[in-house]
């Protein structure tokens, strides 16, 4: 046999080795894949243990939305009441004097029918007016409506008088209130109407 015949023989027999080595390599690392895949599939427990914490999820999320649209339903009616009654406030606010004041015309109505077609007596006029008057007043002090009315003498204040004309007298004080021309108010404090006012001139001007 020639040495070629030998080499060639040689190279066929190490080429069956590394096959046969191959093939033994990939069986064993198909072994171990398939081991591998067996170790990572979940238990049935674990399944169970998933589905019912998933379920529970679910409950809980749909118990939250329930909650949820309940609460934004009663928000939104809160909301609309709140809006409903401020519009009655606004609409409604001097409905309570209203009615007051409706008890001093229906005064000067039945006053005005008993002067039809009659004398008219002054002492009777002037008893009726003061005691539509009086009424007039009892209602607005109901609402604290107060009167600002300056005696003669008072000092003159800018924050409740307003000053219509400035005079010389020696009947007051300078920068007094000689006399009151037309009367101011007061709402719960806050200045309505100043009190017009004649004011006695600074000695020097």
């Amino acid at each position: 046999m020639s040495n070629k015949q030998n080499t060639e023989e040689n190279t066929h027999e190490a080429s069956v080795m590394d096959d046969e080595q191959r093939g033994v390599v990939r069986s064993e690392d198909a072994k171990a894949e398939s081991q591998d895949v067996a170790s990572v599939e979940p238990r049935e427990e674990d399944v169970e243990s998933l589905q019912e914490a998933l379920e529970e999820a679910k409950r809980q999320g749909a118990d939250n939305w329930d909650k949820f649209m309940r609460a934004q339903a009663e928000l939104d009616n809160v909301v609309k009441r709140s809006k409903r009654d401020l519009e009655n406030a606004h609409k409604f606010a001097l409905q309570a004097f209203v009615s007051e004041l409706l008890v001093v015309r229906d005064s000067l109505e039945k006053g005005l029918e008993h002067t039809k077609d009659q004398e008219i007596d002054p002492d009777s006029l002037k008893e009726g007016s003061e005691l539509t008057l009086r009424t007039l007043t009892q209602a607005m002090e109901k609402f604290n409506v107060a009167q600002i009315d300056p005696p003669k003498g008072e000092p003159f204040d800018p924050k409740l008088h307003e000053a219509m004309a400035m005079v010389s007298s020696d009947e007051v004080e300078p920068n007094c209130v000689l006399d009151v021309i037309q009367k101011g108010y007061l709402l719960n404090d806050r200045l309505i109407r100043p009190a017009r006012v004649v004011v006695v001139k600074p000695l020097d001007e």
